[in-house]
C-alpha cells in the first residue's frame, strides 16, 4: 500500500472512453474527454472525490436540448473546457474537487454579475461570498473575513479581472485554486510565489450573467445504476421587485424591507443557489456573515449558523488583535493570565455584537415548518427574512416577525432552493 502522501500526488490511470454520447429523444449531445499535457505527460483528472477513485471530465462539444419550448444550455466553454493555456500555473494536476468547487462558484456568480463579486469555496459549499460596488479586491476581502478559518485551502472564484488588492490577500494565505476572467498587471507575478496554487484564466467568468436564466441538464446517478435527469435550478429572484409580500391573502409584515435589506436579501438568495440544503444564510452589506448548511432540521440549521458566526467573529478578533487564532489564544489562556484576560475581552465583545449577526438579514432555502427558527434568528438581531413560504404554519411565522420589536420584515421567494 502506498503512503497517504503518495496517494494524493498520484494521477490514477484513466481508462474512461474518449467520447460520450447522450441521446434524449431526438436530441443528441456529444462530449469529449478532457486531458492536459503537463510536465511532459498527457493525462486527465488526477482522481475523483478520493484518491482511490478514477475519474474523467467530459466537455460538451455539440448538441441542443429543448423541452416544453425552453432551450437549455449548449456548450459554454467554462470549467469543463479548461485548456493548458488557461492553466497559467498548474500547481498539482487537476482533481475533481478543485474543478467542481470552481464550477459551483460559477453557479453562484452567474446571479451576481451586476457587480464585482467573489466567492471562496470548500467541499462544494461557499465559505464566504460578497459583492462590491468598489472592486473585486474589496469583494474578496469581505468574502475572506466572513470565514477566515474555512477559507484555508479553498478555491477563489471572481467575476472581474483579479486586482492587486485581491492578489495580496491570496498571496498572504493558503488557497488551492484561483479562477478569474483575467489578471491585472503584476498580479500573476505576485501569485506565482505560491508554487502549488492552481491559477486558472477563464474568460467566460466575465459573461456568466448571460447564462443566469438558461437551464442546463442536471444528471444525478443512483447507487443501483439508475439516473435522474432534472432541469437545473434557475433563480427567479433577480431584484427586490421579484419578492412577494403576501402569501395566500395574508399580509407578511407591516413594512417592506428597506432598500439595503432588500439588496442583501437578493444577494443572499443568489448565494443560496450554491449551498447544500437544508441551509440558511445570514448576510449584511453585500457579504455573507454565517452560512448554515446540510442540516436535517431547519431550526438546527439556524442554530448551527449562529454558533459558527460567534466562533468566526471571536477568531477574527483574536487574529486581528493578537496575531493568533482563537484556538491558539484559548490554549495559551490556560497557563497565561494576560492571555486569559485577552480571551475574556474577546468573548465579551463577541457576545455584545451577537457574533456580528445584529443587523443582518436571513434567507432560508426552504420554508419554516415552525416559528422556532424565525424566533431564534430574530433574537440575534436579524431585521429582514426571505423564505419560500408554503408551510401550513406560515401564519405562525408571519406572526413571529409582526410581534418582534422592532418589527422584522419578511418576504416570500415563491420558490425553493434545495441543493442535494
Amino acid at each position: 500500500m502506498s503512503s497517504l502522501k503518495d496517494m494524493y500526488r498520484t494521477v490514477l490511470k484513466d481508462t474512461f472512453p474518449d467520447t460520450m454520447t447522450i441521446t434524449l429523444g431526438d436530441a443528441v449531445l456529444t462530449y469529449k474527454k478532457r486531458t492536459w499535457h503537463i510536465d511532459g505527460e498527457t493525462k486527465g483528472l488526477r482522481y475523483g472525490e478520493n484518491p482511490d477513485q478514477p475519474a474523467a471530465l467530459y466537455e460538451m462539444e455539440s448538441g441542443k436540448l429543448a423541452i416544453d419550448g425552453v432551450e437549455w444550455r449548449g456548450p459554454q466553454g467554462i470549467m469543463s473546457a479548461l485548456t493548458e493555456a488557461q492553466m497559467l500555473q498548474a500547481g498539482k494536476h487537476p482533481g475533481k474537487t478543485n474543478l467542481t468547487d470552481v464550477d459551483n462558484g460559477c453557479n453562484i456568480l452567474q446571479y451576481l454579475a451586476e457587480r464585482p463579486a467573489a466567492v471562496i469555496l470548500k467541499h462544494n459549499n461557499p465559505c464566504g461570498a460578497a459583492w462590491s460596488k468598489e472592486s473585486v479586491g474589496d469583494a474578496l476581502a469581505k468574502a475572506f473575513w466572513c470565514d477566515r478559518i474555512a477559507a484555508f485551502g479553498g478555491a477563489v472564484v471572481v467575476n472581474r479581472p483579479l486586482d492587486m488588492q485581491a492578489a495580496d490577500l491570496i498571496a498572504a494565505n493558503y488557497f488551492e485554486v484561483v479562477a478569474a476572467p483575467d489578471f491585472e498587471e503584476g498580479v500573476l507575478e505576485k501569485l506565482a510565489a505560491r508554487k502549488n496554487l492552481r491559477i486558472f484564466k477563464l474568460p467566460a467568468l466575465a459573461r456568466l450573467g448571460e447564462l443566469a436564466g438558461v437551464p442546463f441538464l442536471d444528471v444525478k446517478s443512483m447507487a443501483d445504476g439508475g439516473i435522474i435527469l432534472q432541469q437545473s435550478f434557475v433563480n427567479r429572484i433577480r431584484s427586490a421587485a421579484d419578492f412577494a409580500t403576501t402569501k395566500d391573502g395574508l399580509t407578511v409584515s407591516a413594512r417592506k424591507p428597506t432598500p439595503q435589506e432588500a439588496d442583501d436579501l437578493v444577494f443572499a438568495w443568489a448565494v443560496e443557489a450554491g449551498v447544500t440544503s437544508n441551509s440558511v444564510i445570514f448576510a449584511h452589506n453585500g457579504a455573507t456573515v454565517a452560512i448554515g448548511t446540510g442540516e436535517q432540521d431547519r431550526v438546527g440549521c439556524v442554530e448551527l449558523a449562529i454558533f459558527k458566526a460567534y466562533t468566526k467573529y471571536a477568531d477574527t478578533l483574536a487574529f486581528t488583535r493578537h496575531g493568533m487564532t482563537l484556538y491558539e489564544l484559548k490554549l495559551k489562556a490556560k497557563e497565561d493570565a494576560e492571555a486569559a484576560e485577552q480571551l475574556a475581552a474577546i468573548e465579551a465583545d463577541t457576545q455584545k455584537a451577537k457574533g456580528g449577526l445584529a443587523g443582518t438579514v436571513l434567507v432560508s432555502d426552504g420554508f419554516f415548518p415552525f416559528r422556532d427558527g424565525v424566533d431564534v434568528c430574530i433574537a440575534q438581531g436579524v431585521t429582514a427574512i426571505a423564505q419560500p413560504g408554503g408551510s401550513l404554519r406560515d401564519y405562525e411565522v408571519i406572526g413571529a416577525v409582526n410581534e418582534a420589536s422592532p418589527q422584522v420584515a419578511m418576504v416570500f421567494t415563491g420558490q425553493r432552493s434545495f441543493k442535494h
